[in-house]
């Protein structure tokens, strides 16, 4: 005699109308991971090959006029024009080695202020025939340096009047320290901005 087999229902797919819940679907977790994992590395990539290499040229780029000039580019010019007509080469004209070096601005927070407030000023360090040359030899250093007595300072001390004589005379000190002789002179504020 021929066995019978319990009624076993057929798979989910083989029945029509059956709900689609039921249905198993594919790829479950990926979908969802998908735009985790390729969001920051589709970033990543636009900024490394796209934005980078544009600001970089941007910022080697000659600039066309001499308002456009970024102040530390003028006076490598001015420097190297300088040196080639010490030498005797094709220099325009005996321009002298410039004696003042222009920090262009600078921006630091001010000391217990939580970064709410900050100080925006740019400068100029006049002094030694040499300055240019070891300011630019010292450039890391010394922009440390301005940083580290700008970023001292409290709202209060930018308040009480000789400020800017007593912030002038803590940067030249702390220059011709960093320095180890006396380079800096004088320091001339362009611009000095608390917000």
């Amino acid at each position: 005699m021929a066995e019978k087999k319990p009624d076993t229902p057929p798979p989910a797919d083989a029945v029509p109308g059956a709900p689609a819940a039921a249905q198993p679907k594919g790829g479950g977790l990926l979908p969802a991971l998908l735009p985790v994992v390729l969001a920051p590395a589709l970033t990543w990539a636009v900024a490394q090959f796209v934005l980078l290499p544009k600001i970089t040229a941007a910022l080697n780029a000659e600039p066309t006029s001499e308002k456009a000039a970024v102040p530390g580019k003028t006076k490598e010019k001015e420097k190297e024009k300088g040196h080639a007509a010490a030498k005797g080469g094709k220099g325009e004209g005996a321009s002298a080695v410039s004696t003042s070096y222009r920090f262009e601005n600078v921006v630091v927070n001010l000391a217990g202020t939580m970064g709410t407030r900050y100080l925006k000023t740019s400068f100029t360090v006049t002094g030694a025939d040499d300055i240019v040359a070891r300011f630019d030899a010292e450039k890391p250093q010394l922009g440390d340096v301005t940083l580290g007595v700008l970023s001292s300072l409290t709202l209060a001390d930018l308040e009480e009047s000789g400020a800017k004589n007593l912030l002038r005379e803590r940067l030249l000190s702390a220059y011709n320290q960093a320095l180890g002789g006396k380079v800096a002179d004088n320091l001339f504020f362009s611009e000095f901005v608390i917000q």
